[in-house]
């Protein structure tokens, strides 16, 4: 009896994974749908791959859209042995394999008044039984325009209050913290919000974070799409396309210096291409830039501070 108890638990497991890896696919599918109508002329070409240790993904990514220089959508679902850096990371003590499964996306714009924008959804198990979900969204303007930070803010605010008015406050204090480049002293973006590690107790629980989740992922169409539509026809000059190329080569800087999941994704064999899917299709540095000579450059790094109230 004990043993059928057992069983019935691990096939309660499996079937939930089942249904979590089948929502982030779908999720993979509803996002390329939307961004490829917003984009008007872009269209996401797929890759199909494998990991020789258990699973596989698909990488789907728009380059030379319209208002979309570089956009990747990945999705993937692996297991195996669990890595020894992993099972340094979580302090296992035994033996133990995982499943990772979640969905990635970064967007690169022509225009430098369009924001890029970063989304992650994932879900992490371990078949001791431990499992947990994480994630986050968070804007990097190249040119800070602080009504639509206001209303990108707002929006996650609405997201998370549906669900615990403590979320919104406790996961954006995350982002300011985890979005943060020491080394310049300045934050990545105008934040948004993270989380890890969002354990469960009970499968009520696990359930509404779960939705929490979905809830997140969903957003991203409408944010980005309304963002898309504000910006794209812009004018914009040299000026601006210069500190855009600078901007985002501090954006390489965070994801290759700072960014735990390219880090960590690097030095455990993870693969590349969908590592990397991340960076620009093409940044600059510039030795001892003076943002003095472009006022609205200068403006925007004075706002990459932990700490503000976006929604004040």
């Amino acid at each position: 009896m004990e043993r059928s108890k057992i069983l019935s638990q691990k096939d309660r497991n499996r079937m939930e994974a089942i249904e979590i890896i089948n929502y982030f696919k779908s999720l993979q599918d509803q996002i390329c749908e939307g961004i490829a109508k917003a984009d008007g002329h872009g269209t996401f070409k797929e890759d199909v791959w494998t990991r020789s240790e258990g699973g596989g993904g698909q990488s789907r990514v728009i380059q030379d859209g319209i208002i979309l220089e570089k956009a990747g959508v990945n999705f993937s679902a692996v297991h195996g042995p669990l890595h020894p850096k992993m099972v340094t990371s979580l302090d296992v003590k035994e033996e133990v394999d995982f499943l990772a499964t979640g969905v990635s996306i970064v967007m690169h714009p022509f225009n430098p008044w369009v924001p890029i924008i970063h989304m992650n959804v994932r879900y992490f198990e371990l078949s001791n039984g431990q499992n947990w979900f994480g994630g986050g969204i968070d804007l990097t303007p190249h040119i800070i325009i602080p009504e639509q930070a206001k209303w990108f803010h707002q929006q996650l605010k609405t997201a998370c209050d549906s669900f615990d008015a403590s979320y919104y406050p406790t996961y954006k204090n995350w982002a300011d913290d985890y979005f943060y480049s020491p080394h310049r002293e300045e934050t990545r973006g105008v934040g948004g919000i993270f989380f890890d590690y969002l354990k469960s107790n009970s499968a009520e629980e696990k359930e509404n974070t779960f939705d929490f989740v979905k809830k997140i992922g969903e957003s991203f169409v409408p944010i980005y799409s309304h963002l898309m539509g504000l910006n794209a026809d812009k004018p914009f000059g040299q000026e601006e396309k210069d500190f855009q190329l600078l901007r985002r080569g501090r954006y390489v800087e965070f994801n290759l210096v700072h960014d735990r999941g390219t880090k960590f994704g690097l030095e455990t064999n993870g693969r590349t291409e969908s590592i990397l899917m991340s960076m620009p299709p093409m940044a600059s540095w510039e030795y001892m830039y003076d943002a003095s000579q472009f006022p609205e450059g200068q403006k925007t790094i004075n706002l990459l501070k932990k700490g503000i109230d976006w929604l004040a």
